[in-house]
């Protein structure tokens, strides 16, 4: 008698399977899950709001009569902005660049001749100089004085006297109208 056989085995069939198909599905799922659930500590790692905002200070300079300062707050670090008046433009323009420790024209350090704006921060150790208020001592040189170890900066933020290594730093600034500057 002819056997037939029940367990007789099968050809697979030829290309996908519904089990290649949930493969497939599962693995996506999987991928956009992972994803799903990485993306909050990835955003997390931008920079915050307060820190995107303190990336440009935009100061209206209509208050600020000639002779005088303000201090305004730029990155975390003070920042000075000085009208000038004409005599102080004369003063620092008339110095002999070469014989400075760190040698700028007064004409490379502002974009305005009355308007200079520097970062308030001696380049010897760190401290705030005085000279922002009418009453400060400025220095030898009518800019401002570190009494912290005597460095003595001229009316263009250049030193002139004292352990500081370099001139008042000059951050990034644009003029949006001729009463209004934008920091950073």
């Amino acid at each position: 008698m002819a056997e037939t056989s029940t367990n007789a085995q099968s050809t697979p069939p030829q290309g996908e399977t519904r089990r290649d198909f949930l493969l497939y599905a599962t693995t996506v799922m999987g991928v956009a899950g992972t994803a799903l659930a990485v993306w909050p500590f990835i955003h997390s790692m931008n920079p915050a709001a307060d820190t995107l905002a303190m990336a440009t200070t935009e100061v209206d300079l209509t208050p600020v009569a000639e002779g005088q300062s303000i201090t305004v707050t730029w990155r975390g670090k003070p920042v000075f902005v000085r009208h000038r008046t004409a005599a102080e433009i004369e003063m620092a323009r008339s110095v002999v660049v070469a014989d400075l420790r760190d040698p700028a024209a007064d004409e490379t350090r502002v974009k305005k001749p009355e308007w200079l704006i520097l970062v308030g921060v001696c380049t010897h150790l760190g401290c705030i100089p005085l000279g922002q208020k009418p009453a400060d001592p400025r220095g030898d040189f009518g800019g401002w004085f570190c009494p912290c170890h005597g460095s003595h900066y001229d009316t263009s933020g250049r030193v002139r006297k004292g352990p500081a290594p370099l001139n008042l730093k000059v951050p990034d600034y644009t003029f949006l109208t001729d009463t209004s500057v934008r920091i950073g």
